[in-house]
């Protein structure tokens, strides 16, 4: 049977199977990218079922075989602010909030990630209680490539990796496949694509999911980056965006190189609060971090960064951003704190 949740298309398909509640991202065009309309659409169905008895647990699907989602409409998103359109901070309060229903959700939910998990689908899968990765899994936080950040709960979920794992990730952007996504705590169970369709299937079938993908649990073999932890650990402990790159340059061998470099393709303001994220967040509750994360974009969208690495990656393609400013040693560290502040319009609320 069929929810209808919103009066306007959302790219959702929202059934009822047995006794579970599916919700397929159905806009593989797009890579899945989450529309305003999707994410009032899945808010509005959650709300729905958590106290429908005939619904025992959640289940998110994407279709396509290329990403379970590679993130928010950006494009759209840089539309809305190169036109000066008020209702842009809104499509990030609706999707914050809603990351915080899932993280909350009363009934177990279970994300089926197959393919890319990036940005905003990373806020609808990993929040969720059980996240099943196939062998096509890839999981990234790239946003500081575009002068944005880590957020839908970055600020919470990347302090909580092994070691210092997460901050790698917030500042390189770095792909995680399957083992690897096992190994940091994003995947809970590992199936291969093979068998996520018979899974999704017997799970409309149980009241609880957890035995059933324990049943089907595998075991996705060694992880490439818990050879890397040690460096990962040495150098991203370091307090600052400069001493770690410090200790890149300091150090021998191809990784340190090629990470070094990778770091300073990034706009410095983004590595910047990405940093000041990771410390912040490894000590705070997920609707802390939330705020924090509010109180981060509220400013950002009123910046040069997000929009120039926008422009260099999505519509003029040319991957050379200007970013303002180029130079780290220009970062203004006021500036960078008062991403932190509370906005005029005041901190994001929940309820």
């Amino acid at each position: 049977m069929t929810d209808a949740t919103d009066t306007e298309p959302t790219d959702l398909a929202i059934e009822r199977r047995g006794k579970a509640g599916f919700i397929k991202l159905d806009r593989p065009q797009a890579l899945n990218a989450l529309t305003h309309g999707m994410v009032r659409g899945i808010r509005a169905t959650l709300d729905a079922w958590r106290d429908d008895p005939t619904i025992a647990h959640v289940v998110f699907t994407a279709a396509g075989e290329k990403a379970f989602s590679a993130g928010g409409d950006i494009r759209h998103i840089y539309d809305l602010g190169r036109a000066g359109d008020p209702t842009q901070i809104e499509f990030f309060r609706d999707e914050y909030r809603l990351n915080a229903v899932i993280r909350a959700y009363p009934k177990p939910i279970t994300a089926l990630i197959d393919g890319i998990v990036m940005g905003g689908g990373v806020g609808i899968a990993v929040n969720g209680r059980y996240r099943v990765g196939s062998e096509k899994t890839a999981f990234a936080m790239p946003e500081v490539g575009i002068g944005f950040f880590p957020d839908v709960g970055g600020t919470y979920i990347l302090p909580r990796c092994p070691g210092r794992l997460g901050t790698w990730l917030a500042l390189t952007g770095g792909r995680l496949r399957q083992a690897d996504a096992r190994f940091a705590g994003i995947l809970t169970h590992c199936v291969p694509r093979a068998r996520l369709a018979e899974l999704a299937a017997d799970l409309a079938e149980v009241a609880d999911p957890l035995p059933l993908l324990t049943a089907f649990d595998t075991d996705p073999g060694p992880a490439p980056v818990a050879a890397l932890m040690p460096e990962i650990d040495r150098i991203f402990a370091r307090p600052t965006v400069g001493e770690i790159l410090a200790a890149l340059d300091a150090s021998p061998g191809d990784w340190a190189a090629a990470t070094a470099r990778d770091i300073r393709s990034k706009s410095p303001t983004s590595l910047e609060i990405a940093l000041r994220q990771m410390q912040m967040g490894a000590t705070r509750d997920f609707e802390d971090c939330m705020r924090l994360e509010f109180r981060i974009v509220s400013r950002i969208l009123k910046g040069d960064d997000f929009y120039e690495g926008v422009r260099s990656v999505i519509i003029d393609k040319d991957n050379a951003p200007r970013w303002r400013p180029a130079d780290p040693e220009e970062i203004d560290i006021v500036d960078i704190e008062a991403h932190f502040v509370a906005p005029a319009g005041g901190d994001l609320t929940f309820g």
